[in-house]
């Protein structure tokens, strides 16, 4: 049996796993990742490697190919992870490396697109040659498939949709430079950045740590909200208008006839029924299939992504 070898490398976690033709997973581990480097995130991957090669081991044989799914851009074709951020830029030549040491074939790309790379092979991509793949948990960001093919732009930087405003005032600056860009108003650091801007103008029993590295529990704003209370219902309707607002905006660029949310933000349908209530029905008429959460494990998409892009689909 051919099997392949996916790497989901996120800003807390690594997830490693086996998976068969059909993205079934065969065989798992998750390990803890941290604030990395992209130097530094090459060793947290070795590591992390070797414990699961010692620990897990493989299925049957060696894994067919490797496939990494990494935060920020990175340039597929030729294996070469770019930059984290503008304040994290190291390129190195990831996939070789990797290769290099475990004589395995690697490839390697952006976490979301790879996500993206699933629901094309795995998901509505089996319904859709035309959808766009939004991305809302940490950070928000999104995958363009137009006529089967996916968009990825002349610096591997198509997507990055968290940073756009969208008709939503809060006066929230932007790591980008930006006033107000929809990821600081409707992620999870978004949600987090936003409560602690307007803790003074809204009464409220949602616990903030003076620690700015403790983030507000996203899942208390949503159970706040329900008990009508003022900052939470405050942060909920503008970050589900915001990303509403996103959604309606990129429908009018690529013209998909489905839409899909994924990421730990939206995958309890919380927000996903308030985006819903929030959307024009003329500007999304010819989205047929619905503005709809992925069917994929919110958990492990990032690992049938890593697997996608292993299989080079």
């Amino acid at each position: 049996m051919e099997t392949y070898l996916g790497i989901d490398l996120g800003g807390t976690k690594l997830l490693i796993g086996e998976l068969d033709n059909n993205g079934n997973i065969l065989k798992y581990k998750k390990y803890t990742s941290g604030f990395f480097s992209q130097q530094s995130a090459l060793a947290v991957i070795k590591e992390s490697l070797d414990n699961y090669i010692q620990t897990v081991g493989w299925t049957e044989n060696i894994p067919v190919a490797m496939g990494v799914g990494l935060i920020g851009r990175v340039d597929p074709d030729n294996g070469i992870w770019l930059q984290i951020d503008p304040a994290r830029t190291q390129p190195i030549p990831l996939a070789k490396e990797l290769s290099d040491i475990y004589d395995i074939p690697c490839r390697i790309d952006n976490d979301v697109k790879s996500a993206t790379r699933a629901e094309r092979y795995f998901g509505f991509g089996q319904i859709s040659k035309n959808f766009i793949y939004i991305n809302a948990g940490t950070g928000i960001a999104a995958g363009f498939v137009v006529n089967g093919r996916q968009i990825r732009g002349s610096h591997f930087n198509a997507g990055e949709v968290g940073h756009t405003q969208v008709g939503v005032n809060v006066g929230i600056q932007c790591g980008c430079g930006r006033i107000d860009c929809v990821e600081k108003i409707a992620s999870s650091i978004g949600f987090d950045a936003c409560a602690r801007l307007l803790k003074d103008r809204y009464e409220t029993q949602l616990s903030i740590s003076d620690n700015p590295e403790d983030r507000v529990s996203v899942k208390d704003i949503f159970t706040l909200y329900e008990k009508d209370d003022p900052l939470c219902v405050h942060l909920v309707e503008n970050a589900s208008q915001a990303l509403a607002n996103l959604i309606m905006n990129l429908v009018r660029v690529s013209d998909p006839d489905t839409v899909v949310l994924g990421g730990g933000l939206v995958s309890d349908g919380f927000l996903h029924t308030k985006i819903i209530e929030k959307l024009n029905q003329t500007t999304i008429r010819f989205v047929k299939n619905g503005v709809v959460i992925t069917k994929l494990n919110p958990v492990f998409i990032g690992l049938l992504g890593a697997g996608a892009v292993a299989m080079n689909v």
